[in-house]
């Protein structure tokens, strides 16, 4: 077996600007103490360490991405721009140990990079089973399993993948993560945007209580700030468990930015006073691809495309980067057929990849929600949180301009290109709004369910960050009671609709049907609280609809 991996790949892509780097060591003195009482303990020597756990991503039928980060010295704390640099080594076996040995490498980890590494190991087998772990200096890393995705010819039985979004460290405990990795049945998880949150501390916490502090303390506008959030959020333990027990396909949303993110700015950023859209953007980009492993198709960009055997592919989109500004009245812009939500690269690769697919189901990994959203009879009380919570102008226009609902005329082109290419099984999976929701995808919601539906989303809710019981600040379930049954009466095609608990999804895949199972938190400010299955919805092959099933796989 063969490892092949570009060790440089990272520093030459993401190199920082020396003044960022300048700028990152004078803040050393300052971000030191917060952050080192953040981490585990440190041994006396000054021995290489691996704080921040290992990680998998981006499962291929001959390979894995495997990331970690080395703190090779005490000072060297991320976002620092401080540290040695520090020859780190990667072995993979096929088993816990690792007598079984099928590749191995080493490169340097360096200050340019975070002191971050990732290995793009190549030449192991199909649909299989791998343990690895990283060792520097003396030290290894914690032993994780990873798997590889199916020959993309082999007929796959099924497919079991934990879904996630929307995980607000200020907010509460990520147990989600730890309920997931604690299953031990999952081929992968997708996160689906909002892995880390840009906001200064106590600007957006749990009902707006603080449950733990993240760091920096400030809201993140430099390379420095977005190293040192990614790097708060990896030690997280119930994170770490689930990056140690299966490979991540993950994209990004608005948060890994900043609120409402669009590709000339965001709603939370102010030009000049938060310095330019352009160096943000490039930072937060910069330090996510050092920080995740992900493999970008396209340098710069999340959207790509993985293939697990004849049974599925996953076509995963990038809503951020490419997106015109978000409408701010409905005064018909929405509309305007200039402005796009995914830009015309990425419709158009989308657009082939569905049509050339000949998988059994086509997977839409999609931050923000495709279905058609009406308010229909809300009272003024729920109305307004509920607007504050889906980013609706407060005087009652009824859609959401950050969703598709914001970009009809990129909706249309390509649910027009599902119908006349007769394009079935097509499985749209959300995150971004703090709910879970069941939906047919309607072609004219107008007239649903006389019109076809060109497809099914699953929408999961978020892992803390609030939802609308928390912006209300009511017992969990009240308000869902209530706004439930008058969302659904306004949008025929939404078969279900939980506006009020934190959770995840499991999504399990034959080839006669998709099936998302709901689980909930019994409460995010509890790091042992328990998780419970609540519903559980399903897609028949060649239906094109959600119907309710009354068991979890």
């Amino acid at each position: 077996m063969t490892s092949r991996h570009r060790s440089s790949d990272t520093a030459h892509t993401f190199s920082p600007r020396r003044r960022t780097v300048v700028k990152a060591a004078a803040a050393t003195a300052v971000l030191a103490g917060p952050l080192a009482a953040a981490l585990p303990a440190r041994a006396a020597t000054e021995t290489p360490a691996f704080l921040h756990g290992v990680a998998s991503g981006d499962p291929l039928p001959d390979g894995i991405l495997l990331w970690t980060r080395v703190t090779p010295t005490a000072e060297a704390i991320p976002g620092s721009g401080l540290g040695p640099d520090t020859e780190v080594s990667w072995t993979v076996a096929k088993d816990k140990t690792f007598t079984a040995i099928v590749a191995k490498g080493s490169t340097t980890a360096t200050a340019a990079s975070d002191h971050t590494v990732k290995a793009d190991i190549r030449g192991l087998q199909p649909a299989t089973d791998y343990f690895f772990r990283f060792s520097a200096g003396g030290t290894d890393s914690p032993v994780a399993r990873t798997r590889t995705a199916p020959a993309a010819d082999a007929g796959v039985a099924g497919l079991r993948f934990g879904v996630v979004s929307c995980a607000n460290w200020e907010a509460g405990y990520f147990s989600p993560y730890r309920h997931l990795a604690a299953r031990g049945d999952l081929d992968a998880w997708l996160h689906l945007g909002d892995y880390i949150y840009e906001y200064k501390s106590g600007e957006y916490a749990a009902r707006g209580k603080v449950v733990r502090p993240h760091a920096p303390a400030n809201e993140i506008l430099t390379l420095a700030d977005y190293r040192t959030r990614h790097g708060r959020y990896k030690t997280d333990p119930d994170l770490q468990a689930l990056h140690h027990k299966a490979p991540v396909v993950a994209i990004w949303d608005d948060h890994e930015f900043a609120d409402n993110a669009w590709s000339g700015g965001a709603g939370n950023h102010t030009e000049g006073a938060e310095g330019t859209w352009t160096a943000r953007q490039a930072a937060a980009k910069q330090a996510y691809f050092e920080w995740m492993p992900v493999r970008p198709a396209i340098e710069g960009t999340t959207y790509r495309r993985l293939r697990f055997g004849k049974l599925a592919d996953l076509s995963l989109l990038d809503l951020r980067s490419f997106r015109s500004q978000q409408a701010s009245t409905a005064s018909g812009t929405v509309d305007d057929p200039e402005r796009t939500l995914t830009g015309r690269v990425q419709l158009d690769w989308l657009k082939a990849g569905l049509k050339a697919s000949d998988t059994t189901w086509r997977l839409v990994g999609n931050s923000v929600m495709i279905s058609p959203f009406a308010i229909g009879e809300l009272s003024a009380d729920l109305f307004k949180p509920l607007a504050k919570l889906l980013g609706l102008p407060q005087e009652g226009i009824a859609l959401n301009t950050d969703q598709w609902d914001g970009y009809t005329d990129d909706r249309r082109e390509l649910l027009a290109h599902l119908r006349n290419n007769a394009i079935r099984n097509t499985v749209f999976l959300t995150g971004d709004i703090h709910m879970a929701w069941a939906n047919d995808v309607p072609f004219d919601a107008g007239t649903y369910p006389l019109s076809a539906s060109a497809g099914t989303e699953f929408v999961v809710t978020s892992v803390t960050s609030d939802n609308l019981d928390d912006i209300v600040k009511v017992p969990e379930g009240t308000v869902s009671a209530v706004a439930a049954p008058l969302i659904r009466a306004a949008n025929r095609h939404v078969h279900w609709v939980d506006t009020d608990r934190h959770g995840y999804g499991v999504l399990d895949i034959t080839a006669d049907r998709a099936q998302m199972d709901y689980y909930v938190l019994s409460d995010r400010t509890d790091p042992n609280a328990t998780s419970s299955w609540t519903r559980s919805y399903r897609t028949r092959s060649g239906t094109q609809k959600v119907e309710r099933t009354y068991d979890p796989v």
